[in-house]
């Protein structure tokens, strides 16, 4: 549920197909104009003096943006949202708006791989000290927060591996010594998971994943509750991270289907997890909805949705088996990036991790469900299967 038109509750379809923007201040057209602009005009030099009017440059928001971010507050709960040109830059922006030299960030060590590539480069090239935590630390989060810790950055589940986070449990740590609490919310989307309800202070999401949801365009979203949001907007503009005006209709065109998309993706992904924790050449599926999952008691108490990717264990073979389990597939294509129409799959890599590298009986492979007929994509991976366990 949540808050649409003049303040009326709507469930989440409803929500989707009519938040973020009101037909009657475009003449009656449902879609809002796509506005592309760099240059405003103001009236008269009092308001250019006193910036007086709403929109006063291209960067700082346009009625296409505010259609899709508007749209965005109404589904995360959230006194404001930005909108970034992809993932990753909503994974960047929100450190880069609350951090500084000498600050202790406390990052989870299941994190997204560029995510990760970002702390350990730049963030430590700007003075900020980055220490990984383990996903399932919980409340044990306080032994490792320091006078100076600012950030908390969580993922949940996590990259590939998909451990479930104690969100409400680090978020009450981690605020009780003053830290903010950032969230990537990629995998369950605010359809599935409302981290400001959950004590997350800054939600951020690929855009690009569900709420695009056609493998077409890049984005990036990062909503804020009412204590962090000036700031955040502010560190948006001083970076002039900007995404161009296309891209944002495309992804609120996008953000009007995906309720009925992520529910296929739901369900077709778990039908195909089932039926592969039956399969002798897997050794494990990692998806939290699967009542074998180690945090599935956790994932029920706060998640009311599931996504459509997860990884499977295959039982043995090492690189060759999964080599030939990826080569031998003809619908799955291999390719990064999730949450479109087709289905992919890559193998999975943990070698960057320090804590999480977990103890699996083979290599991993992460498959991203679409939209395609169940069966069809079972028989295709039957056949990655057979060609893994023919490896000697």
């Amino acid at each position: 549920m949540g808050k649409g038109k003049d303040g009326i509750e709507m469930r989440t379809n409803t929500l989707l197909a009519h938040s973020g923007n009101n037909p009657r201040d475009y003449f009656g057209f449902v879609n809002p104009p796509v506005v592309h602009a760099s240059t405003v005009l103001y009236a008269d030099a009092a308001s250019m003096a006193g910036r007086s009017q709403k929109y006063t440059y291209g960067t700082r928001g346009t009625p296409t943006m505010d259609a899709l971010t508007l749209a965005v507050d109404a589904l995360e709960g959230s006194a404001g949202t930005i909108a970034v040109p992809s993932g990753l830059a909503a994974a960047t922006v929100p450190p880069l708006a609350f951090l500084a030299a000498g600050d202790h960030l406390l990052i989870v060590d299941s994190v997204y791989h560029p995510t990760r590539h970002f702390a350990d480069t730049m963030l430590k090239r700007l003075g900020v000290e980055v220490e990984y935590y383990e996903p399932r630390i919980g409340a044990g989060i306080s032994s490792l927060i320091r006078p100076n810790t600012k950030v908390v950055f969580t993922e949940s589940p996590g990259s590939n591996t998909y451990e479930v986070q104690d969100i409400p449990a680090i978020a009450k740590a981690a605020h009780e010594a003053g830290a903010i609490v950032m969230m990537d919310n990629t995998w369950a989307t605010p359809l599935y998971f409302k981290p400001l309800d959950h004590g997350v202070d800054i939600s951020i999401q690929a855009a690009t994943k569900y709420p695009a949801g056609h493998s077409d365009v890049l984005l990036g979203l990062v909503s804020a509750n009412e204590t962090y949001w000036k700031q955040l907007y502010d560190g948006f503009c001083t970076l002039g991270c900007c995404s161009g005006p296309d891209d944002i209709y495309q992804v609120l065109r996008g953000l009007r289907t995906m309720g009925v998309r992520l529910e296929h993706h739901r369900k077709s992904a778990l039908d195909i997890a089932r039926w592969l924790e039956e399969q002798a050449a897997v050794a494990q599926v990692l998806h939290p909805a699967l009542e074998s999952h180690p945090d599935h008691a956790l994932w029920k108490r706060d998640f009311c949705g599931s996504s459509g990717v997860f990884s499977i264990v295959l039982d043995g073979g090492g690189q060759k088996a999964q080599h030939a389990f990826l080569d031998a597939l003809k619908i799955f294509g291999l390719g990064y990036s999730w949450g479109g129409y087709e289905s992919l799959a890559v193998p999975v890599f943990l070698g960057d991790r320090t804590l999480a590298k977990g103890s699996y009986a083979g290599s991993l492979i992460r498959l991203q469900i679409g939209l395609e007929d169940v069966e069809d994509l079972k028989a295709d991976i039957a056949r990655g299967l057979a060609a893994a366990a023919a490896v000697e």
